[in-house]
This record gives C-alpha cells, sequence and structure tokens, in this order.
C-alpha cells in the first residue's frame, strides 16, 4: 500500500546519507567576502549548506530562510532584481539561507538515500537554529519560510523543537495544506504509474534529450501552453506533471525565466506517498509512526497546533495555483481552535505561488509585507 511503513526498531543507528564533495555555488551579486558558506552536516550525518549573509555591523536581529522543496537559498538571493536579502539588509537585519536536504543545489533529489519531512523538521531545521544561535547569542531570530520549507518548519514548531523565534513568516502553505482536486488526483496517478520506472522528474529537457523516458511528460506539459519554453511549461503549466502552476507567468523578468532550470531543480517521486499523506489529512502529519526516532514530532501538527510559541504571519498570492487557499484555511481554523495564538493572513493580489519571492515586482508588492511584521516584533 502506498502510505504503509516499514516497522523499524528503535536502536537501529542513524541512517548516513551519501554526500556531494561540494554544494553548487550560489549566484548572487553580494561581495563574496560578505557571503560567508558555512560547514554544516545535520545530526544524521547528510550535509547541508548554511549561508550566513554579513550586513557590516554587528548586533542585527537575525532572519533564517527557508526554502521550498527543488528550490534553494538561490530564490532568496536572485542578482537580476532587488531580491529579499537585499530589503533585509536594508532594513537592519542579518539573513541567514539553509539549504536543506531538498535544494537544488545538494544531491539528495537525485542520489543518496531517501528521506521524508520528517528529517526536514527533526534534524535540518533545528539543527541550523541551533547554529545560528551559537553564533548570534540572544539577538532575535526571525523565520521566512517557502512552502515545504514551512510545512517542515510547522511540525518543528509544534515539536517544540525550535521554541523562542522571535516571529515566523509563512508563505504558500502551513498548517493545513490543500491542493485542487485535479492536483491531487494527478499526483496519485504520478507516484503509481511512474515510481517504478522513474524516480524523480526533470525540468531541465536539454540535460534529458528528446529520446528519453520523460519525453511523454514534457509533451503533456506543453498542452495548451502560452510559453515554447519547455521548462517553463513543466513548472508554469504543470508543476511536474500535476497540473498545478507554480507562478504567474508575466510576473516574472525574463532574466529569471530564462534561469528557471537552475532555480527548481528535479521532483523526487518517493518523496510523494509522505506528502500525499499530508495532503488528504488537510495537515502536516508525521511519516513514521514506528520509528522511536521521530516520537519528538507530532503524529498531527494541527492537533499540536497549541504549542506554537511565536507570533506567524500567513502569506499567500491570490493566484496561488498549487495550494490554494491553503493559508486563509489555516488561519480560519486556529482562529477558532487555538484563538490565543497570534497569527495573522495576508493576501497578495495578482501574485501566485513563486513569483512572491521570484517575481520583478516582489520587493514593491510583497517584501513589505513581511518586513513590516518582522519589525513589530523586534
Amino acid at each position: 500500500m502506498i502510505f504503509r511503513t516499514t516497522p523499524v526498531t528503535a536502536r537501529r543507528p542513524l541512517r548516513r546519507v551519501r554526500t556531494a564533495p561540494a554544494l553548487r555555488p550560489l549566484r548572487h551579486r553580494l561581495d563574496p567576502a560578505r557571503v560567508e558558506e558555512i560547514p554544516f552536516q545535520a545530526p544524521d550525518g547528510v550535509r547541508l549548506g548554511l549561508t550566513r549573509v554579513d550586513p557590516g555591523d554587528s548586533g542585527r536581529p537575525a532572519v533564517l530562510l527557508l526554502h521550498g522543496h527543488t528550490a534553494s537559498a538561490d530564490m532568496f538571493l536572485l542578482p537580476e532584481t532587488r531580491n529579499l536579502v537585499d530589503s533585509l539588509l536594508d532594513d537592519g537585519y542579518e539573513p541567514w539561507l539553509l539549504d536543506w536536504r531538498g535544494s537544488r543545489r545538494l544531491p539528495y533529489n537525485e542520489t543518496g538515500q531517501r528521506y521524508t519531512y520528517d528529517d526536514v523538521a527533526l534534524y535540518d531545521i533545528p539543527a541550523a537554529v541551533s547554529r545560528i544561535r551559537e553564533r548570534i547569542g540572544d539577538r532575535p531570530l526571525s523565520v521566512v519560510a517557502h512552502c515545504v520549507g514551512a510545512l517542515a518548519l510547522s511540525l518543528s514548531l509544534t515539536a517544540g523543537l525550535v521554541p523562542g523565534l522571535a516571529g515566523v513568516v509563512s508563505q504558500g502553505v502551513f498548517l493545513t495544506p490543500k491542493l485542487a482536486g485535479r492536483t491531487s488526483l494527478r499526483m496519485s496517478l504520478a507516484g503509481e504509474l511512474l515510481r517504478s520506472r522513474v524516480d524523480h522528474i526533470p525540468v531541465d529537457f536539454r540535460k534529458v534529450g528528446l529520446r528519453s523516458r520523460y519525453t511523454a511528460l514534457f509533451a503533456l506539459a506543453s498542452r495548451n501552453a502560452s510559453c515554447p519554453d519547455p521548462t517553463c511549461q513543466i513548472l508554469h503549466n504543470s508543476a511536474w506533471g500535476t497540473g498545478a502552476s507554480l507562478f504567474v507567468h508575466e510576473n516574472l523578468a525574463e532574466a529569471t525565466h530564462d534561469r528557471l532550470a537552475e532555480l527548481l531543480g528535479p521532483a523526487p517521486l518517493w518523496i510523494l506517498p509522505h506528502l500525499r499523506r499530508i495532503e488528504l489529512a488537510r495537515t502536516v502529519v508525521r511519516w513514521h509512526d514506528t520509528d522511536q526516532r521521530y516520537r519528538a514530532l507530532p503524529p498531527n501538527a494541527l492537533d499540536a497546533a497549541g504549542r506554537i510559541d511565536t507570533p506567524v504571519l500567513l502569506l499567500s498570492g491570490s493566484e496561488n495555483g498549487l495550494w490554494g487557499d491553503s493559508q486563509r484555511l489555516c488561519h480560519d481554523i486556529l482562529a477558532h481552535r487555538q484563538p490565543q495564538l497570534d497569527v495573522r493572513y495576508t493576501e497578495i493580489p495578482g501574485y501566485g505561488h513563486l513569483d512572491t519571492f521570484l517575481g520583478r515586482g516582489a520587493a514593491l508588492d510583497v517584501f513589505g509585507h513581511i518586513l513590516e511584521f518582522l519589525g513589530e516584533r523586534q
């Protein structure tokens, strides 16, 4: 069955995942001397990426940025436009960027041992927060998280693994993921039909070529597409074959559009069972029910939402073609079930999912909401 977990013993040692010798370089326009790449491993031995941007002075509040699955810290550093790191620096913050194990800069989506979002919530995020706090001392630390990075963060928060944050901005989705019916159905079908043949869906047609097992997927994604670029088609017109859309096309600068294959990587199909369980439950649920290593994580994050000890801003584009109105739903449910929590919802007119960070006008239309929220809590 698709959702069955394999029983394991509680004393099994932490598994080790094969790592690459180096992360793919970040692309940015900052002075290289200001970008500090910190050697960093998760507690289970997986090499991750942790980057600090030196603001040039000391004592600033810190902000940790968490990307979505198959993206990377690059999404916050676009050199072709005013990006979120630029805005944070100018507004008096010290940016930190985590490349968790689903990053485009790391090899684990295509090679290495498989993982679930439990691993991100239990190992990656808490370890990064701990490492940052070693450096910043008692200065405030906030988190801005996108998509699956926000899903995993919600599990960490409700487990009590990252207490004392000054604030959290969750973009796109948080505790109540909700996909459109067509997207949900296609995700199930793709998992069942394709996972015995391929283990990931690529986005760069130039790398796989016309005569490959992926040709039919790219052809399907091109149906009724307004853009001739195959990478754009499989992301904007199909979201890795699910039929969803990841951004409003006209919101991207031409340079960003041409870099989509650099900014978003292959989607691993073996993660679909956990994602499907989460989506069917309409909340973030733990995958590992029998493995005692994960017992710190709540079985159901929404049921444990009372443990969230920080203000939360739920952010979403009005045209979110992936998660729909998940953030509005989350706000309404938390207002009813956990009225003591400080949670607000902000909708960005005319924006989709990824373009809230990648969009050419995001600095004007989106980042101000983030900075205003963070500023109220320093």
